[in-house]
């Protein structure tokens, strides 16, 4: 049943984040429906700063270094993890939050593998990592058969070598991309060793000629667009890409595929810095996003599933009954997770990275 916040309850958080009267928030470049944050002005009366960026790394930068200046950031599971243990977070006051209850408890087991007890963060989307195609280039290229839902499609050098006139990216961020490798050479995704790593590098520079470009938010238009065939991507950006082709009517089909091998389920969650300029303001965002309706509309906007249970019954029919969104029990168990680089082995996925990135 959907938890609704009383009027008196909004005049308090309000009350108590109105003294500085802004709060800024960090998150993911095309990932909410802008008539919300309108919408969280006009009802709170405190003005948004809304700032966007396009991968953890550049994220964790900013965290680590201290004083970033936000409110609200928006790390994915593993980097929260690591962030929290370097005391970068402060915990949720969910006393100020009285739309704590319409989370989840299914997507909360799960991100308390990353944040115990769920004490730093609340969920805001999950998904997987996946296959993203235009349907006819790719047939045409590949025959009727192509396997649009195996890691084959992107990591087979056979494959990619014909891909590659009609153009392939893949996500610039190498704790997606190295655990796929892992997982279609037959390894444990999350495995970290040298062994793994060599493998994963093996796989990647055997493909690597054929790779257009590493970009963690650009495969969405160029995917609506047919400018490539094929990106290695998150599911709801692929979605999206499907959703913009369709209404643009331009002859392009977008399909998305969790790959048979096993997908990744990522997991991006809403934190307070430990040094937020306003946590008072920070804790009446974070309610207005945990509202049911608010975090329907920013699902049905973005095409993720997210952690708030009461959301659901808010949710469009081509959201909610999308099997490529909210996955069935039998895909869920095809999913894998990963955890955090330790330091030293943090350091050898960089190295790694920066090699496949520059091709030599």
């Amino acid at each position: 049943m959907k938890t609704l916040m009383s009027f008196t309850a909004t005049l308090a958080l309000v009350a108590g984040a109105a003294a500085a009267e802004q709060v800024r928030v960090y998150n993911w470049s095309d990932y909410i429906d802008e008539s919300l944050l309108e919408k969280f002005e006009q009802e709170t009366g405190i003005d948004l700063i809304y700032d966007v960026f396009d991968s953890n790394e550049v994220l964790e930068t900013k965290m680590l270094a201290g004083g970033s200046g936000y409110d609200v950031v928006v790390p994915s599971g593993t980097f929260l993890q690591r962030q929290i243990e370097a005391g970068a977070f402060q915990k949720l006051d969910t006393s100020k939050l009285p739309n704590f209850g319409n989370m989840w408890d299914v997507i909360a087991k799960r991100t308390a593998v990353y944040d115990p007890g769920n004490e730093y963060s609340i969920n805001y989307m999950w998904g997987t990592t996946g296959i993203g195609v235009n349907v006819g280039k790719v047939k045409e290229l590949l025959g009727e058969d192509a396997p649009v839902d195996s890691l084959a499609l992107i990591f087979d050098p056979a494959n990619m070598e014909k891909l590659a006139s009609c153009g392939v990216h893949l996500l610039d961020a190498p704790v997606e991309v190295v655990p796929a490798a892992l997982a279609y050479a037959g390894m444990n995704p999350d495995a970290k060793d040298d062994e793994a790593l060599a493998k994963a590098e093996e796989v990647l520079m055997a493909v690597r000629p054929y790779i257009q470009k590493f970009h963690s938010s650009e495969y969405i238009n160029a995917l609506a667009n047919g400018d490539i065939c094929v990106a290695f991507g998150w599911s709801g950006d692929i979605l999206q890409a499907r959703d913009r082709a369709a209404e643009a009517n331009n002859g392009v089909e977008v399909a998305y595929n969790a790959p048979s091998e096993g997908a990744l389920m990522w997991f991006d969650q809403m934190a307070i810095p430990v040094d937020a300029p306003n946590p008072a303001a920070a804790h009446v965002f974070l309610n207005f996003i945990m509202d049911a309706q608010n975090m329907a509309a920013a699902s049905n906007y973005v095409y993720y599933a997210n952690g708030n249970k009461a959301s659901q019954e808010f949710l469009n029919e081509d959201v909610i009954g999308d099997t490529a969104i909210y996955p069935n029990a039998a895909a869920l168990e095809n999913l894998y997770t990963t955890t955090p680089f330790p330091p030293k082995e943090q350091r050898s996925l960089t190295r790694l990275w920066t090699k496949i990135k520059s091709g030599t």
